[in-house]
């Protein structure tokens, strides 16, 4: 579990796409899947085995090479996230998981994508900055709430309004000088986690008392 508190920037150091293998009896090992290698120069206490959040999807650290750390992420996350997108160099934020007494800063963030957003203007002033994102996946729209929490890649963020298929959200320098948001530009895709309260809202609601038909939010 984690916060949406961005740590720092990672950077892209290899991407490598494993493909399945067959055995000497001819059986087909199950290795598909893509590894990504980070620096992490600033986490010099993870291990094998920890979770970090990448860019808002949760990942288990398979290797370690001093300060690179390398995450074995399936085709499922790769479809489903802008890791499809990812090039060697991009920057991307990293959070470590929430530690037992730590502090909860942001909101509760899985690190379980719903969906895609694409970016639709990015407005950068002096006495504030706002960004307004268009939500590909409808059926999230009614789980994103005016004054409500949401995590763009990561990164905890208040909802200011949600229009139609837009979500507009405020964003302070401090934000834009030590996320991705800083650097992204209008077209770019990020990842979309809604707020986990609003997950289990919408499962309650579907499968209570007569709302069984034609009630699924999510």
């Amino acid at each position: 579990m984690f916060t949406g508190i961005t740590e720092y920037l990672g950077e892209i150091e290899n991407i490598k796409k494993n493909k399945s293998k067959k055995t000497k009896k001819n059986e087909i090992k199950a290795n598909h899947h893509t590894e990504i290698t980070l620096a992490l120069p600033e986490s010099k206490d993870i291990k094998i085995g920890d979770s970090v959040s990448i860019n808002g999807v949760c990942l288990t650290v398979s290797k370690l090479n001093h300060a690179k750390a390398t995450f074995q992420v399936i085709d499922e996350t790769i479809n489903r996230t802008n890791f499809v997108d990812l090039k060697i160099g991009d920057k991307v934020n990293v959070e470590r998981s929430l530690s037992i007494g730590g502090k909860l800063e942001g909101h509760f963030v899985l690190g379980h994508i719903d969906g895609i957003g694409r970016i639709k203007k990015l407005e950068r002033g002096s006495f504030g900055s706002r960004i307004k994102i268009e939500i590909l996946n409808k059926d999230l729209l009614p789980l994103i709430a005016q004054k409500g929490s949401i995590a763009i890649d990561g990164i905890s963020l208040t909802v200011v309004t949600v229009r139609k298929s837009i979500v507009e959200i405020a964003l302070i320098p401090h934000t834009l000088e030590n996320t991705t948001l800083g650097i992204k530009k209008t077209g770019d895709a990020v990842n979309i986690e809604v707020d986990i309260l609003s997950r289990y809202i919408s499962n309650i609601y579907q499968f209570s008392g007569n709302n069984k038909k034609n009630s699924k939010i999510y």
